[in-house]
């Protein structure tokens, strides 16, 4: 993949968090602060606590940071999957927001 086409995919993936979450805060009584800062989203829940989503260009690579850990994702030709257990960023990413609202929720790309 190119860098071009990287920062096309990777942007798409931040957009899409973006709007999830405005849609979240439509659609729920759930309260999740969304603030982006150049290739970083940070997420902030009721508690306090945050999940970090954040480019990596060198490496084409979408990082996420949550309570339960760092997990790293690489475009694998149809999806962003994570590069040691394969789970795809959006599932991961609704199940740690979940854990962390304390209620369900759900994003997509």
């Amino acid at each position: 993949m190119t860098d071009l086409e990287y920062l096309d995919r990777a942007e798409a993936l931040l957009a899409s968090v973006e709007a999830s979450c405005d849609r979240i805060n439509e659609d729920t009584d759930a309260d999740v602060d969304n603030q982006r800062v150049g290739g970083m989203v940070t997420l902030t829940f009721a508690d306090r606590s945050q999940i970090i989503v954040n480019l990596q260009k060198p490496l084409q690579e979408v990082w996420l940071a949550a309570k339960s850990g760092g997990f790293h994702y690489k475009w694998d030709g149809a999806a962003w999957r994570d590069t040691k257990q394969g789970s795809e960023f959006f599932a991961d990413l609704t199940r740690y927001a979940s854990e962390q609202a304390g209620t369900t929720l759900a994003f997509s790309s």
